[in-house]
C-alpha cells in the first residue's frame, strides 16, 4: 500500500512561514485578515448604533472611530485580492513565456490553418 497526502496538501513542506497553510496563495492571508477586520469593525457598528435605537445615552467618539475598521478591512481583503491577481498573472506570463521559448516542443496549430491542400487555396469558381 503507498501512503497519499491528504486531500489539499502536497506532501512537500511548505517553503516560507509554518503558519501558512500549503494550499494558501500569496493574497490570502490579506483577505482573511481583512475579513477579519472587517467582522470586528461591523459588531463595533452595532454596538454603537444600538443605543440609538434604545434611546440610551450614546458611546464616545472612540467607539465610533472603532467602526472605521470596517473600512480598513475592506481595504485588507481588496488589497489581498489584487496581490493574488498579479501573482497569477504573473505566472501565468511566465508559463506562456516558457511555452514559446526556443527550443520548446512548438504547440502544434489547429486543422484550418495548417490545411495547405489546393482546394484549400484555390478561390471558389463564380456560379453561373
Amino acid at each position: 500500500m503507498t501512503a497519499t497526502p491528504a486531500s489539499g496538501t502536497t506532501g512537500a513542506p511548505a517553503s516560507g512561514s509554518a503558519a501558512a497553510d500549503p494550499g494558501s496563495g500569496p493574497g490570502d492571508g490579506l483577505v482573511r485578515a481583512g475579513g477579519i477586520v472587517f467582522l470586528i469593525g461591523a459588531v463595533a457598528t452595532l454596538v454603537t448604533v444600538a443605543p440609538l435605537f434604545l434611546h440610551t445615552k450614546p458611546f464616545p467618539t472612540a467607539a465610533y472611530l472603532v467602526c472605521m475598521l470596517m473600512a480598513v478591512g475592506f481595504v485588507l481583503a481588496a488589497a489581498g485580492v489584487l496581490r493574488s491577481i498579479g501573482a497569477q498573472r504573473r505566472q501565468a506570463t511566465s508559463f506562456s513565456a516558457s511555452v514559446s521559448a526556443p527550443g520548446s516542443p512548438s504547440v502544434p496549430a489547429s486543422d484550418s490553418a495548417s490545411d495547405t491542400s489546393p482546394e484549400a487555396e484555390a478561390p471558389a469558381a463564380p456560379r453561373a
